[in-house]
């Protein structure tokens, strides 16, 4: 009874592990019928040729018995030439056989397969499986052509059976070419039967096998899990990289020239030095990230310029580690500017309070 759990198609690595394993789709029935097709189709083709060499073979045989029954050589070592119809007939039939076996499941090399698998010279295994439903199945399988391919011999019995008394009395020749061709009929007969039933088979086989290579929704899971990992793990994963990646860019925050600020929701930290060829976003957050960013600034000291559409900019165009684009330079430098002459009037402003405070202390 098939499993009513696996209601799935099959995944791609669930098929290849299958055919890793020869498991495939193919009729050993569509591949003998194709053979056995090929090799009517091209007998009946070259029949008037074959009689002919056969007869001249057979003639000769004969008279080399009667007249030099010493000679030890048969005729038919000297006369290869007349099975290369037989040989044709055979290799075109393998091959039209090999191409349709090839056309069902390619070429399968399964090493796993070949493994000895001693639970198959168990008797009592084999004895279960005759007298199974699969067994039985097989032999009914094989019966209804068999069947089909009778009634079609036996119609044309029935048919010709008025040319039967014409026969006794007429020529050898009359009464071969009549058996070769009622052979010949029930031969391409039975053979077109038996191409259709396996076609029908492979069909059948195709479906069984889709059947037994279905899953369950929790197969796709645990395969899913086997290939792509557990999905808990890889956000887990994911989560600490994401800390990890936010904790490096607020240490970057440190080496920022400037923080440009929204100035509540966005704050984006540049760097610039001398020798770079333009500033550089090393920490941008909107929110509570913002917050974090200009906390750091300013235990560190680093200027924050209140400039939103610049913020907006930045956030938006410019991931962390990029440089600025070209259309912001001019309004970066003349913020960067401005910090700078700040910056210098600043520390000028304290070397001249330094110094006041160091002539103080001389004069007194």
């Amino acid at each position: 009874m098939a499993d009513e759990s696996k209601t799935e198609k099959a995944s791609p690595r669930r098929r290849q592990k299958a055919r890793e394993q020869g498991q495939v789709a193919r009729s050993r029935d569509l591949t003998a019928g194709l053979a056995a097709m090929t090799a009517i189709v091209f007998c009946g083709w070259q029949m008037p040729a074959f009689a002919g060499q056969w007869r001249w073979l057979l003639r000769q045989e004969l008279e080399q018995a009667a007249t030099r029954p010493e000679q030890l050589i048969p005729v038919w070592r000297n006369a290869i030439w007349l099975f290369r119809g037989v040989a044709l007939a055979a290799g075109m039939s393998w091959v039209v056989g090999t191409a349709g076996g090839m056309a069902q499941g390619g070429v399968v090399f399964a090493p796993s397969a070949l493994a000895p698998n001693w639970s198959r010279l168990d008797p009592a295994s084999h004895i279960s499986q005759l007298f199974s439903l699969g067994a039985l199945s097989r032999l009914l399988k094989s019966l209804l052509p068999t069947v089909v391919v009778v009634y079609f011999a036996a119609a044309i019995l029935v048919r010709d059976w008025r040319h039967f008394p014409a026969l006794l009395h007429g020529s050898r020749t009359a009464l071969t070419a009549f058996t070769t061709s009622r052979m010949y009929e029930v031969a391409w007969k039975g053979s077109l039967v038996l191409l259709f039933w396996s076609a029908a088979d492979y069909f059948l086989e195709r479906q069984r096998h889709e059947n037994e290579l279905k899953m369950s929704k929790q197969e796709q899971k645990d395969e899913f899990k086997d290939t792509e990992g557990n999905p808990v793990i890889k956000q887990r994963i994911r989560r600490l990289q994401r800390q990890s990646r936010r904790r490096q860019m607020l240490k970057d925050v440190e080496r920022a020239a400037v923080v440009i600020t929204n100035p509540t929701e966005f704050a984006i930290a540049l760097e610039y030095r001398m020798d770079m060829d333009a500033p550089v976003v090393v920490a941008k957050g909107r929110n509570l990230l913002a917050a974090q960013i200009k906390e750091i600034a300013r235990w560190n000291g680093i200027p924050m310029i209140e400039n939103p559409p610049l913020a907006h900019a930045l956030y938006r165009a410019v991931e962390v580690g990029q440089a600025i684009p070209a259309k912001l330079y001019t309004v970066v430098a003349e913020i960067l500017a401005a910090i700078w002459r700040a910056q210098s009037q600043a520390s000028q402003s304290q070397a001249s309070q330094n110094q006041a405070s160091q002539n103080q202390a001389s004069k007194n």
